[in-house]
Formats: C-alpha cells, structure tokens, sequence
C-alpha cells in the first residue's frame, strides 16, 4: 500500500475535483441505498391491507426508533398526498423511486465528471516527473540502464498506473460508503440476520487477499518483460543498417520473438489470476445471498414476537443484501488492481527517487562569463573499478587551444565529460577562474561551454530549430551568420526551405559533414566562452575533414578551446598539446617542440602518416 500512498501524493494539486468527488459520491451512496428502501412503503401498499398509517406526525424519540420513525413518517405523508387512496398510493412510491434513481445517476455522472480531471490530472503529473528527473539524472545512470526499460517505465508503467491504481480512486469512497450506508439500512431492518451477514464478510476477504498475493510478483515480471522487447526494438530501429548489411535479420527477429513469447505466457498468468476475482467474488456472495435467505426466511415464518421479520421488509432486506454484492466486487478488483500497479508503482519510484550525484548544492552560485582561466588540480577519476585519469593536472589559460591525444581509453573523451559535469570526479578539483565548479549551478556552467561531439547529435525538426537549442532568442540573420561561420550555409541555402527545412529523425536527410557542420554551427550560435571538441572531426571523410576543420578553425577564434583529437593533423597549431597514456599525462607543449622530444606523440604522428 506505500506504493498507492506514494501516487496519491500527486492528487494534492487537485484537491477541489477530489472533493466534488467524494461529495458525490456519499451523494450516490447515499440515494442508491434509499432508492431500495423506497421499495418497502411500495411492498406495504401491495401486500399488506390491514397496516394503518399514523393519523399524526410521528415524533423522533432517538436512534433507538429511527426505523419505525421512518415508516410512520413516510406512511403518514403518502396518506396525506394521496387520501387513503391504495392506487394513488403505489403512484406515489413508484414516483419516489424514479425520484431517488434518478439523484443517484446525476451524483454518479458528478463523480465521474470530477475524477476525469483528477486521474488525467495525476496521470499527467507523474509522467512529466518521471521525464523531467530522466532528463535530470546523470549519463552514468543510463549507462546501467536499457534505453527500452526506460521508455517503458515513462509510456507502459505510467500507463498501468492510469488502469490499475487511479480506478481505485473511484472506490475509494463511492463503494465502502455504499457498502456502510446499505449495512447500516439492514441493521435497522434486522439485527439478527445483519450479524449473520458479518460472519461472511472476513471469510470473503480472506479468500480474496490470498488469491491475490502473488499479482505485485507477476505483474512485475510482465512490465521488466515489456521494457526487454522495447529495448530491443529501439536496437533494432537505430542500428538497422548495420542489422540489414550483416543480414541479422534473423538473429533480432529470433530475440524480439523470444521476448514477446516470455511476454505472452506471463501476461496469460497474470491476467488469469486476475480474471479469479470477479467469480470469486460472485460465488462467495451467492453463498450469503443463500445464507440470508435461509435465516431470515426462518425468521420470517417464525413469527416469533421481537425477532420475526415481515415479508416486504425481508424482501427489501434481500435486495440490499444483493446490492451489497456490486461494491464488494468492485473493491476486490480494486484490491487485486493495487497489487497489480504496485510493480509499475515500484518501477516508476525508481527513477523519482534515484539520487541525482550531481545535483548543484544548496548555495551553488551562478557565474556569468569566463574571465582568466581553468585549472585541473590533482584530479582522478574512475567509471567503476579502475582510474582512468590518475593525479591529472593541467591549466587552460582564457583564449588558449588545449589539444589533448592519446591512444583511445586514455581518459582524453573523460576530461570532457568531467568539464561538462556529466560526471564527478573522485578526486581533486576543477576549477574556472578559481572556483570549484561543484559549487557553480550547473546550468550557469554549461552555457559557458559549447561542446561539439564525434556523432553530431541532430533532432527530427527544422535546422534553424536545432540551431537555437543554446540559444532560443537568435534571430535569423544570427543563425545564418553561424552556418556561413560552420561552412554549412552554403548547403543549407540550396535547400527547399533552407533553414527551416525539417532534417529528418537524427539528421537522416544529410550526409555526415553536413551534420557535423550543422553541429558545430548550433555551438557558434550559442556563442560560448569555452569551446569543447570531442574528436570533431574523426567520422569524416577527408574532404568533409577539411571543411570542417576550417570551420572549427573560424569557431575557435578568440576562444578558449579543448580539442579531443584521433587525427593529429587537426590540431598541430594549438598552443598546447597534451598526450595522455593511461590516464596520466607524459608529454605535453607545442607540435615541434613534441616532435623533437622524439617520444610517445612523436611515435603517435608517424603512426598516423604510415597510414
């Protein structure tokens, strides 16, 4: 029950709807009761001719005479309207009933109209918090996780949620009080059979919970199951090329089937459990609809003086019975319904309450630009296990071009992750003009840099829209600016609808320097101090290389930049060049100065022109 507590939370913002809710629903709770009682005066009216009504008001003495209250009350006002006359009489009830069914109806339809804004409401809500703390947690969390898990906890869980535990809002209040107001009317009837009645009620209950125990178990093993074949499919739809080219059809159509097949048993299970509950239900209350009629069926031929019941009271007392039977049925679906959600429940709370690790700090200060420089101090770092970058210290002076190489798994792509703050560093510090940028927001930090990677990240939508993701106020004549600074504007400009053309899903319509110069143009546009190169340049092509290297070339200008480089060629005019082997630095200076030295960079060069 934590679970469903924990999603309940989210009604807050919609306390006035959850009010008109569960006014309405003591309302239908209420008038769906007395639609049945109505039936006694009707049941009088028919069958019994000697029954006399008051010939005044009654009065209330106390609770103790609240029923024959109610009779004489009732009996004394039909015989008022209607003048003793039996058939104007049994109109009269008739219109009572119509009366009462009807006020049932609308507080049910209120009830509905409410909760309509509530569980969409709530729905809502936990899907945008599910994405926005996703968008917030760190790359290292996602390195844990499969892409397909995740987009199925966001559409598949949130989605049981809607079906399993937000229904059970309804019940909330609508079928215990129908359940209460009903019992109460037959206590008043008949004491004797409604503690009959309460002999079944904990055996019912605890069939149903043992039927149910195991649902939380199987319902989670069909949401992880669902998140597998998702998985797979996002593989299958990203890496298609390389699936068609290496003809694997076969392989990822043998894995998506065996998911689904998994799949496909546990849902049967889950499902089959699930579909025990409204027979279940049915039969045990048919066993107490049984067990009435034959205690009080006694009590009625009985006749024996303060415990003998009269048949339109037994009648009515019977379709209460009955009634009861509709809201118990509801709550054990609505029992087995929070079993069931508690494993989509559990899988949604894992990402709202996953710590983020680099969340900014209480007093984390914003910084406006870039003034002097930055400085790496003693800083090491490892993923898991082992340091991939050990005592790593380096100072980046403001407009200077700091090209870091080295063989890959060096810690070179490390040392920008660690800028950006994607990750932690274990130890040491970083430093931007003196201060530790765990104590700068992360958001004044980022949009100091401007980082352009080896896969040029584009999304399904227009370039000008991709280009002002940095920097949402540019106007068109700065984001033509930028592409002629990228060399991109003199693809763009001979497109249909130049930069409002539509790229397609991850920049599918353009060849790979297209996107990359597209990429590097989004950077220029944001218009950052710090420029961060992650080997830029080493998908391309040699032609698409030397496009794009003058259009970094034009980028870096009065910048401060980090070059990530594979190919050396590309950065022989930096200030610095520093060569990392294994996470330590062993050389660094300018490109002759490295040359001369005749060591690992020299080693790395040669390498490169033997190619």
């Amino acid at each position: 029950m934590s679970h469903f507590t924990n999603i309940l939370k989210y009604a807050k913002p919609y306390k006035k709807y959850a009010l008109g809710h569960i006014i309405s629903n003591v309302f239908y709770a209420l008038f769906g009761t007395l639609s049945f009682v109505a039936l006694m005066p009707m049941l009088d009216v028919i069958f019994d001719n000697t029954k006399q009504p008051p010939e005044s008001i009654p009065e209330f003495t106390g609770l103790d005479n609240i029923k024959e209250f109610a009779q004489d009350f009732l009996s004394f006002k039909m015989n008022e309207f209607t003048g003793g006359d039996k058939a104007k009489s049994l109109v009269f009830v008739i219109v009572l009933i119509v009366i009462m069914f009807l006020l049932k109806n609308i507080a049910a339809y209120l009830a509905s109209y409410f909760m309509v804004f509530l569980r969409n409401g709530v729905i809502r809500d936990i899907r945008n918090k599910v994405y926005k703390k996703t968008v917030e947690l760190p790359l290292s969390f996602f390195s844990e996780q499969r892409k397909g898990d995740i987009i199925a906890r966001v559409t598949g869980d949130v989605n049981a949620l809607q079906y399993s535990f937000l229904p059970v809002l309804e019940l909330i209040v609508r079928e215990p009080l129908t359940i209460i107001f009903t019992l109460a009317t037959m206590l008043l009837i008949s004491p004797q059979l409604t503690l009959f009645v309460f002999i079944f009620i904990p055996i019912m209950g605890f069939i149903i919970s043992r039927i149910g125990k195991s649902l939380k178990r199987k319902s989670g093993r069909v949401q992880k199951e669902q998140g597998v074949f998702i998985s797979t499919l996002e593989e299958t739809l990203t890496g298609l090329r390389i699936i068609k080219g290496f003809n694997a059809e076969s392989v990822f159509n043998d894995r998506f089937q065996k998911s689904t097949n998994r799949f496909y048993n546990y849902s049967n299970k889950l499902l089959n459990r699930q579909n025990l509950a409204s027979p279940t239900s049915e039969i045990l209350g048919i066993i107490m609809v049984s067990g009435i009629l034959w205690y009080g069926g006694n009590l009625v031929l009985s006749g024996v003086p303060g415990s003998s019941l009269d048949g339109s009271a037994f009648l009515v007392y019977m379709t209460l019975s009955y009634q009861i039977l509709t809201p118990a049925k509801a709550i054990t679906r609505g029992i087995y319904n929070i079993k069931k959600g508690g494993a989509a429940a559990e899988r949604i709370e894992e990402i709202i309450d996953t710590p983020n690790p680099v969340k900014d700090k209480p007093n984390a200060i914003d910084i406006e630009g870039f003034n002097s420089q930055m400085e790496f101090k003693n800083i090491s770092f490892k993923y898991k296990d082992d340091y991939v970058l050990k005592n790593f210290s380096l100072t980046i002076p403001k407009g200077k071009t700091v090209a870091l190489v080295g063989q890959s798994g060096s810690g070179k792509s490390t040392i920008a992750n660690l800028i950006t703050r994607f990750y932690h560093v274990n130890k040491g510090d970083i430093l931007i003009d003196g201060q530790n940028i765990n104590d700068i927001t992360t958001s004044s930090l980022r949009q100091q840099l401007g980082i352009v990677t080896q896969d040029a990240i584009l999304f399904n939508d227009s370039i000008i829209n991709n280009l002002k993701l940095g920097n949402q106020d540019a106007t068109e004549e700065e984001v033509i600016e930028a592409l002629k600074v990228a060399n991109a504007w003199e693809f763009v400009k001979d497109l249909p609808e130049g930069i409002n053309t539509n790229i397609g899903d991850a920049g599918g319509k353009l060849s790979g320097g297209q996107k990359q110069r597209l990429s590097i143009a989004r950077a220029v546009l944001k218009s950052p101090p710090i420029m961060v190169l992650d080997e830029a340049t080493s998908a391309l092509d040699t032609e698409s290389e030397r496009v794009v290297q003058v259009a970094l070339e034009n980028m870096m200008k009065n910048r401060t930049s980090i070059v990530i480089a594979h190919r050396l060629s590309t950065i022989q005019n930096a200030d610095n060049i520093v060569v990392l082997k294994k996470g330590e630095i062993v050389e660094q200076g300018k490109h002759e100065e490295l040359i001369n030295i005749n060591g690992v960079y020299k080693k790395l060069v040669d390498m490169q022109s033997f190619e």
